[in-house]
Formats: structure tokens, C-alpha cells, sequence
């Protein structure tokens, strides 16, 4: 009597194949009332199973993978506590490098999880289903860990405690909340360029990349750990982004002009986001491992550049004037973000400072075109102006671009305007509408209908939605405590609770 063979388990590729080739079909519905979004963006499928992803990750391999790295993440996290990490990052200033980063990007990561599973929910293809429900799962951890990362800080520390209320209400916050919500109401097609392709492929480098190894350089080491966490997510995440379009170039060549319209919205877009970045790496960070100048050098000059080239074989541009844009502005960015969050840092739920004259020394080095000659003199200004006991807090409100939300505070160093603000204006329906900048307009005007219903927090105050008239009555409605979690760090609770950790005395 023979024994029985036994089967051959089913290797990477053919587990992966069963598990997103499905064949299902609908039958007893209509199929544009199960897939409603499927033509809404004009974008043309021909063929789902021509999606391919070269991770081939089924469900099985995906959660022992991450329970794995959870395991390790979350011991390494406790570990962080128990030992009161906190007392070896460099300095307390670090703190609010971490305030600005989680208030800003925890909210959007939790956006994004329920914008992927729309996503899955709403692609046809069952491959595309599969890959895009795994990036849901995997920002909801990414999520859950910043939510851990603020438990611990904020025993020790002010600005973390309401940040599920400064995510909808705080006017810098308006920015990345802005992002994501127009993120959220574009279609599935354009929601993959934006996140999966624009931000995750071209543009997280600029965030993760800079923000870990500051966190390094400053001692941070559970932030550094999350970071080592992520970044297989993260390789996943950019792979997911690209296929995805590709897959879609690849379908039809009527959906070449569409893509390419996401791709340069985006960029810009994601580029504006990423503006606080540049302040927190050149300002925030007590040791700076990299300029804003630098990082955008590599990720954006070399690497998106060699994207956009890898893409033109299916009809794609460059889109030039916005990249030289992007590259002139670099000497100037992070300055100008900085200056406007010091004389506005009454209104803010973290703490703000002028740099010592070691940090000057190492910002004439790294930009030594523009801060000596643009900057210095006006940040030497303001600490003139701190030592007589006088220091500047501004009293008016910012005029705020209505798309991207940041206040007007670029200047038009393309056209070598480098003191003059950039400000572009359009009219829609006998209104007129405020911008930073050409490209912001242009993103306006294709869509005028969607962003005339920005939640701009200026214009909110103006018209008495925001609890009151007068900065107080403003933080309370913020929920922000004056004197506390704003205003400058030297002579905050916060400088004080780090000397209390560090045994400086006063």
C-alpha cells in the first residue's frame, strides 16, 4: 500500500497569486454601482491583472513579519521609559522638534490610514486591494507608535497633551490638515499619486530621512528605533507608489496628461507641506547632522530628478520651472519658515528661540549666500531686542494662501526678488483669492470649486469662529495654556523641567 504524497507547499509567487487573482466577478449588480469610483478621474483599466507587485507579500508572511518587528519596537519603547530616556537627548530645546513633527504628522498618518482603505475598498483589481490594505495596516502602527511617543513626552513636557485638538483647530496645523483633507476627498487613482506616489516615493525621504538622524544625533533613541521600524514599511510603501503609476501610464495613453497633472500638483504640494520640515531641521534640532539646503540636494535635485527621468519613456515631463523653483528657494526656505514662527510664537503650542552663535556659525556655513547677507542681521536684531527685555512677538494676523494655507511668507528668490514677497492673486465667481505663489494659483484654478471651502484660520478669527477676538480668548479656544506651552523656550516650564532633569542650576 502506498502513502499518500504529500502536496507541495505553494512557494512566494504562487501563495501571492492565489491570494490576489480572485477571478470575482459581479453578477446580481451592476458593476459601476459596486466600483462607483472606478471612472470618476478618467482614468482607463484595461487589464487589473496586470498589476504586479514585486514584494508579492500575502497576509500570512505580512503579520508574522510585523508582530516581529513590534515585538522588538515596543520593548526597545518601554525600555526607553523605564530608564528615563528623556534626561539623555541633548537639550530641552530637541522637545519641541518632536512637538512640531507629532502635532503636524500623527494626525495626517491616521487620515491616511482610512484613505487607504478607501482605496482598497474601491480599486477593482484584487492585487492592488491586497497591497493597499496592507499600507492602511501598516500606518495605523506607524500612528499608534507617534501615540506612544507623546504619552511618554508629554509627563515631562507641555504642547502634547491637546493635540488632537490643535490638529483641527491651530493655525500652523491648518497646513498639514489641509493636505490631507484634500487628499482625502480626490478619487482612488489620484489618491495613490498623492500619497502612495508624490509623498511616499519623492518626498518622504525629505521628512523620515532627516527627522530620524536628528533624532540620533540628539539622542533620541526610541525615536530612532520607530525609525528603523518604519523603514521597511516605508521601501514597501514607495514600491506600492511607483507600480502604482506605472500600472496606470502603462493602461492606456489617455491617462498620461492626467498623471502627470497629480504628479506636479502633488510635488508642489507635499514640497509645501514639508516647509515646517525645513525649520525643524536647521532650527529646532540642537545638532543638525543635515541642512534643509542639503537634503534637498540629494532627494530633490538628484533623486526625484532621476524619477521624472525614469518615467518620461511613457510620456511623462519634468515639470522644470516648478523643480528650479524648489532648488532656488532651498537657500532661503527654512529662514523664512523659522522667522515667521518666532514673532508668531504667541500663538503656538511649542516653544521658540533665536539661535545661539554657534548655530549662526554653522548656518552661515552650510548656506553662506544667503544667511549672513539675508538673515543674521535680522535675527541679531531680535536678540538685541531679547536682552533689553523686549522680545518681539508679532500683533497682527498673516494674510494665508488659499491653497496650501501658509502664511505669505516666501519671497520671489526665482526672480531674484529675495526681499520682495511672492503673492499671486486670482478671481472665482467675483472674489478674489491670495496665494504664496504661481503654482499654488495654478492648482487653484483647476479645481477653483474645491478649494473656495478652505478652513483658513485667519479669516476664521476675522469672523469670530475661533472663540473670540483677542490672542487669550484665542489660545482658549485652542486649548493651548498661555505662558505654558507657547512663547519663548528661555524661561518656560519647559526649560525649567529639564534643568529640574538635568540638575542645572538657574
Amino acid at each position: 500500500m502506498s502513502a499518500n504524497q504529500r502536496k507541495k507547499r505553494l512557494g512566494k509567487k504562487e501563495s501571492y497569486e492565489y491570494m490576489t487573482r480572485l477571478g470575482w466577478d459581479v453578477s446580481y449588480q451592476k458593476e459601476e454601482d459596486v466600483y462607483p469610483f472606478m471612472k470618476y478621474e478618467g482614468i482607463k483599466i484595461n487589464d487589473w491583472n496586470a498589476w504586479d507587485d514585486p514584494f508579492r507579500m500575502t497576509m500570512e508572511s505580512y503579520w508574522k513579519l510585523q508582530a516581529e518587528k513590534d515585538k522588538k519596537l515596543y520593548s526597545i519603547i518601554d525600555a526607553f521609559a523605564q530608564n528615563n530616556g528623556q534626561k539623555n537627548i541633548s537639550d530641552g530645546r530637541y522637545v519641541n522638534a518632536l512637538k512640531i513633527f507629532l502635532q503636524a504628522v500623527t494626525p495626517v498618518e491616521h487620515k491616511v490610514v482610512s484613505g487607504f482603505s478607501n482605496v482598497a475598498r474601491n480599486f477593482k483589481g484584487e492585487g492592488a486591494t491586497v497591497a493597499c490594505q496592507m499600507q492602511a495596516i501598516d500606518e495605523l502602527r506607524h500612528y499608534q507608535t507617534q501615540v506612544h511617543t507623546i504619552s511618554h513626552y508629554n509627563k515631562y513636557f507641555d504642547g502634547f497633551s491637546e493635540y488632537t485638538t490643535l490638529a483641527s483647530r491651530m493655525w500652523y496645523l491648518s497646513v498639514p490638515k489641509s493636505f490631507s483633507d484634500d487628499v482625502a476627498t480626490a478619487g482612488p487613482f489620484e489618491f495613490m499619486v498623492a500619497v502612495g506616489f508624490s509623498f511616499e516615493f519623492v518626498l518622504t525621504s525629505l521628512l523620515f530621512v532627516p527627522f530620524m538622524s536628528g533624532a540620533a544625533y540628539n539622542g533620541d533613541m526610541a525615536t530612532v528605533t520607530f525609525g528603523f521600524s518604519a523603514q521597511s514599511d516605508e521601501s514597501r510603501h514607495m514600491t506600492l507608489g511607483l507600480q502604482a503609476v506605472k500600472f496606470m501610464l502603462e493602461q492606456d495613453p489617455a491617462n498620461v496628461p492626467i498623471v502627470q497633472e497629480w504628479m506636479d500638483k502633488w510635488l508642489w504640494r507635499g514640497y509645501r507641506l514639508l516647509s515646517i520640515v525645513s525649520a525643524m531641521m536647521d532650527y529646532m534640532l540642537p545638532n543638525s547632522p543635515t541642512s534643509w539646503s542639503e537634503a534637498v540636494g540629494l532627494y530633490i535635485e538628484q533623486n526625484a530628478m532621476a524619477l521624472y527621468s525614469d518615467l518620461e519613456r511613457y510620456g511623462i515631463e519634468k515639470p522644470m520651472k516648478m523643480l528650479n523653483k524648489i532648488i532656488a528657494e532651498k537657500e532661503h526656505y527654512s529662514h523664512q519658515v523659522w522667522k515667521t514662527l518666532y514673532v508668531h510664537g504667541n500663538a503656538e503650542a511649542f516653544h521658540t528661540w533665536m539661535p545661539d552663535e554657534e548655530k549662526m556659525n554653522w548656518l552661515s556655513e552650510k548656506y553662506p549666500n544667503t544667511f549672513d547677507k539675508y538673515y543674521r542681521p535680522v535675527f541679531e536684531e531680535y536678540k538685541r531686542r531679547e536682552q533689553k527685555g523686549e522680545r518681539y512677538y508679532s500683533a497682527t494676523l498673516p494674510a494665508l494662501c488659499q491653497t496650501c494655507q501658509l502664511p505669505i511668507l516666501f519671497t520671489d528668490v526665482q526672480n531674484g526678488n529675495e526681499t520682495i514677497y511672492s503673492h499671486a492673486v486670482t478671481e472665482f465667481e467675483g472674489d478674489k483669492y491670495h496665494f504664496c505663489s504661481d503654482e499654488c494659483k495654478g492648482i487653484f484654478e483647476r479645481e477653483p470649486q474645491k478649494y473656495v471651502q478652505s478652513w483658513l484660520p485667519v479669516y476664521q478669527i476675522f469672523q469670530g469662529n475661533c472663540g473670540g477676538a483677542t490672542i487669550p480668548e484665542i489660545l482658549k479656544w485652542y486649548r493651548v495654556e498661555d505662558g505654558v506651552d507657547n512663547m519663548d523656550y528661555v524661561g518656560s516650564p519647559d526649560e525649567a523641567m529639564w534643568n529640574k532633569l538635568k540638575n542645572i542650576k538657574g
